[in-house]
């Protein structure tokens, strides 16, 4: 039997909550320990409950979600976690990586995205919603630095940022599958990296 996650949800818009209450309640091993409509709400909720994982909304009254994740990182820090945005600025998704916040899930794709952002905290991973990872690797492609990409590679970093599969690449580009699978392993020993995730978490760290 799996162990109960303990959550706490903090955002302003009352219908968001409810939905993710519901998405979250069908999780056999999640527990909604309670929800805040507000930064400072969360601060006292947390506090008091010590969940294992707080999802919080970076525009809140009060406090926003910035000013409570550092007060929750230095006084509760057991308590991992988990921007829910709008916000897809590459800028801010590093600023979210230096606070040691633990998720990035956009708004947009929260259904989604959700219970498997949870999962993947719970166990000290890193989670970002995919079209915020696409936004990383995208710059990466788009570098003409230090990365010293070919066309091909950023062509192919690019749509590997769109979760796309080797064979999936290959069609659109009308090259095989072995193909995309030597560029991208040229790809990686170019980056000094061996997966997508090191990937775009040295992406977020400013190391490429």
């Amino acid at each position: 039997m799996n162990s109960i996650i303990k959550l706490v949800i903090a955002d302003d818009h009352p219908l968001l909550r409810e939905g993710l209450v519901q998405i979250l309640q069908k999780q056999s091993n999640f527990k909604v320990m309670g929800e805040a409509s507000n930064g400072e709400e969360a601060i006292k909720l947390i506090k008091e409950k010590q969940p294992d994982i707080a999802i919080l909304d970076v525009q809140m009254p009060v406090l926003d979600g910035f000013e409570v994740a550092k007060t929750v990182l230095r006084d509760f820090p057991k308590t991992k976690i988990i921007f829910l945005t709008m916000y897809k600025e590459e800028r801010l998704i590093k600023k979210v990586f230096e606070l040691g916040i633990k998720g990035y899930v956009l708004k947009e794709s929260a259904v989604n995205d959700i219970v498997n952002s949870i999962n993947d905290v719970s166990n000290d991973k890193f989670y970002l919603s995919p079209q915020v990872s696409h936004i990383l690797l995208k710059s990466i492609s788009q570098s003409n630095g230090k990365n010293e990409l070919t066309q091909s590679e950023q062509a192919i970093i690019n749509l590997i940022g769109k979760g796309k599969s080797s064979q999936e690449i290959a069609d659109e580009l009308f090259i095989s599958p072995k193909t995309v699978r030597n560029h991208r392993s040229n790809i990686y020993k170019k980056l000094y990296v061996n997966s997508k995730a090191e990937v775009i978490t040295k992406s977020m760290r400013g190391e490429i």
